[in-house]
């Protein structure tokens, strides 16, 4: 079975209506392509399409957030009361951009805060007032709400909104010309939809997906992103190269973002690693692979030792979230992609 045929099952399965991917080496691609529709009752999807790219706008915003390290604006030990004035005097003043970037702040993690709190001016004041799960460092707990107050200290540091630096540290020097932020009315007729969101009261398209980013304006630095699959291979050949020349990075700096800092749950400072046991970048792939996944069906793997890019894009929450099928297509897509090499 090819990667053609496996995820065109996946969308007769009813997993998603779209499917976009590619997967290449630093010199370009050697499988890509799409299946499917916009929405099920939508049109044809093409690879100029826009998907909401959820959690992969975490390690997006990382980049910038390093690059900024490396500009001597910040440092991993950097404090969130230090460059967030409005953080001080709670119990989230003393944390670092590393407990934020690992997922070890104690930060709860998946709080739906827009529930209670319709402005950005009072999501804000709630997440200030969160209470700590835990004592930083004691373990990872995986938190979007710590990636929010990451995407702050960004913003502090570089005197610039978030997705002015993502654009300046991230898609411009990678060419990413079609990754955005909140796309235009021009743009929404390219983006694929999303869920039939009860919150909203309609099917979503061309804007984010996760509700908190929503109430935030669209630019946070845990999801907000779209993009096409075209770009998301521009990053990940970017990735590949700046692994031995700077790219983005010193190669040095990247090598200590992808680096496994917590043992077997491997995550890396924004990067997702290779877990030992039901990775969602499947059983063959090395251990120093990195990436992210995305809660909408996204996903953006890079192996070093193979030295390929994987790229997967689909909207599995089409119409519905509650489907559970993606895990099981994503281990198989990074299979074939591989096993296929």
């Amino acid at each position: 079975m090819n990667l053609e045929q496996l995820l065109t099952r996946g969308r007769d399965h009813g997993i998603y209506s779209a499917a976009a991917w590619s997967v290449g080496t630093e010199r370009g691609e050697l499988s890509g392509g799409v299946i499917g529709t916009r929405s099920w009752d939508g049109p044809a999807l093409t690879r100029s399409d826009l998907f909401d790219l959820a959690s992969v706008t975490k390690p997006i915003a990382g980049l910038a957030a390093m690059a900024l390290l490396e500009q001597g604006r910040l440092t991993l030990d950097s404090t969130l009361g230090e460059l967030v004035p409005f953080f001080r005097g709670s119990d989230k003043a003393d944390l670092t951009a590393r407990d934020l970037m690992l997922h070890t702040s104690g930060v709860p993690g998946q709080v739906p805060l827009y529930r209670d709190h319709p402005t950005r001016e009072s999501m804000l004041d709630a997440l200030r007032d969160l209470p700590l799960r835990r004592k930083p460092g004691e373990a990872v707990e995986y938190s979007s709400q710590g990636m929010i107050m990451l995407g702050m200290m960004a913003e502090a540091a570089g005197e610039a909104t978030l997705d002015d630096l993502v654009s300046t540290f991230v898609t411009e020097p990678a060419g990413m010309t079609d990754t955005m932020y909140r796309p235009s009315d021009a743009d929404r007729v390219r983006c694929v939809a999303t869920e039939n969101c009860a919150w909203r009261g309609r099917v979503v398209v061309g804007e984010v997906h996760d509700e908190n980013a929503v109430v935030l304006g669209g630019v946070a630095a845990h999801a907000g992103l779209f993009g096409t699959v075209d770009d998301l291979a521009r990053l990940g050949r970017a990735l590949l190269a700046n692994l031995t020349e700077r790219v983005l990075l010193s190669p040095v700096t990247l090598s200590v973002m992808i680096e496994n800092q917590t043992g077997p749950e491997a995550r890396g400072l924004t990067w997702q690693g290779r877990d030992r046991t039901g990775s969602p970048a499947g059983d063959l792939v090395g251990p120093a692979t990195f990436g992210h996944t995305g809660f909408t069906g996204t996903s953006l793997f890079v192996d070093p030792a193979l030295g390929r890019y994987f790229v997967l894009l689909t909207n599995r929450v089409h119409p519905s979230r509650d489907g559970v099928g993606i895990q099981a297509v994503r281990r198989a897509f990074h299979n074939v992609a591989v096993g296929s090499g």
